[in-house]
């Protein structure tokens, strides 16, 4: 595999880590077929070791989707911003958001930041960090 051939597939990593996956989203046992339609502000998000915080912010845009969780008392207040591709599944009778990352790993993600975080750039730092032991694929 050559370079560019390394860089398409870094960058699909990419792509695909701002995309929610359907199959993950469950009502009474079935599969939803029109995500986009769910609201998942004020969710409960569970990482693989426990519960994290609540969703304050949601998107749904095209290669570019994310959760912005108010951790509350966990992480003294702070907010953290998670690409929708660690998102193992979503329970919407429970409202509840399950993603495929432990609790540390969130905590030492990069900070979230509120003046930046819709920029190119910081999405590529937070892209990168959790692409790094990307468990979708």
């Amino acid at each position: 595999m050559d370079a560019t051939d390394e860089k398409g597939a870094f960058m699909s990593m990419q792509n695909d880590m701002w995309t929610y996956r359907q199959e993950a989203w469950i009502r009474g046992g079935t599969a939803v077929a029109d995500t986009t339609a769910v609201d998942l502000t004020g969710m409960s998000v569970e990482a693989t070791d426990g519960g994290i915080g609540k969703i304050d912010e949601a998107t749904h845009e095209v290669g570019g989707s994310y959760l912005v969780v108010d951790t509350g008392p966990w992480i003294f207040g702070k907010k953290v911003m998670l690409p929708a591709g660690v998102i193992e599944s979503v329970d919407l009778d429970t409202e509840t958001v399950y993603v495929n990352r432990t609790k540390d790993e969130i905590k030492n993600a990069p900070e979230f930041d509120e003046s930046r975080y819709r920029d190119p750039e910081y999405r590529n730092e937070l892209g990168t960090y959790y692409g790094s032991s990307d468990r979708t694929l």
